[in-house]
């Protein structure tokens, strides 16, 4: 509530659900702050909470626009982020010179939750990239192909995705595992668009079996753990390590 005592426009960028609703609508919240007139939720929320917090906070005259972001560390430093925004068009209008310091600003809507949506749906593509592309390649690398000659061709061909282009070169092959998004926070948003999915009638097949690996990275390495160690969950089961150094390295069992 003090922050909404001291500007108009207020953003909140937290890691759970529950924790945004708390901080807006919970007692001492943006929401009880009389000068702020629009708040925007970079979050990863769910279209959920999303019309939930923008209910209660047009009670008290607020507008929420919930505007969650893709493209990870470096597109937020150098401002290059995908940024998706839904919410009330004035309050949108007013705000927007403010969202484009993020990056190139997508308006899906008036609607509440929409660009929960549409951020859900980009995460388990991201999430479901890492995982179909780590069976691919410790499968390559086990029957011989060198890593980085499998990166290549893939690359060149219709199998290219964000996970083959930019997370394996940069974390996996290194043995770096330092892309900078949290297996926890991955789990968390790939539980979340399958529960939103089902909620809507819309099967999750193969979205449950993304959850399934994340989950079991989860368990094994932690929820701080990089993302990418997805592929540590199959080279451990296959027996075989994918790396720039060495190759093919057969793990002890």
């Amino acid at each position: 509530a003090d922050v909404a005592e001291k500007a108009d426009i207020v953003f909140v960028s937290l890691p759970t659900p529950q924790i945004v609703q708390n901080v807006v609508t919970g007692a001492g919240g943006v929401c009880h702050g009389s000068r702020a007139r629009i708040v925007i939720d970079i979050s990863t929320t769910g279209p959920t909470v999303a019309k939930r917090v923008s209910e209660a906070l047009a009670q008290s005259g607020k507008a929420w626009i919930d505007c969650p972001v893709s493209g990870g560390i470096a597109g937020a430093v150098n401002g290059t982020l995908a940024v998706i925004a839904s919410g009330p068009q004035v309050a949108y209008d007013e705000a927007h010179d403010l969202l484009t310091t993020f990056g190139k600003v997508f308006f899906v809507g008036e609607a509440a939750g929409l660009a929960q949506v549409a951020k859900l749906a980009n995460n388990l593509l991201a999430a479901s990239a890492m995982v179909v592309s780590s069976e691919a390649m410790v499968m390559g690398v086990k029957a011989g192909i060198e890593p980085q000659i499998l990166l290549d061709i893939i690359n060149a061909g219709s199998g290219r995705n964000s996970a083959t282009q930019d997370k394996f070169p940069r974390s996996v092959l290194p043995g770096s595992f330092d892309f900078g998004f949290a297996t926890g926070l991955s789990y968390k948003d790939v539980r979340l668009c399958i529960d939103e999915a089902e909620a809507m009638g819309v099967p999750m097949i193969a979205g449950g079996v993304v959850r399934q690996i994340l989950a079991a990275t989860n368990a094994k390495y932690g929820a701080d753990s990089d993302f990418t160690s997805i592929v540590r969950i199959v080279e451990e089961w296959a027996g075989v390590e994918v790396r720039e150094e060495g190759g093919r390295r057969y793990l002890e069992k």
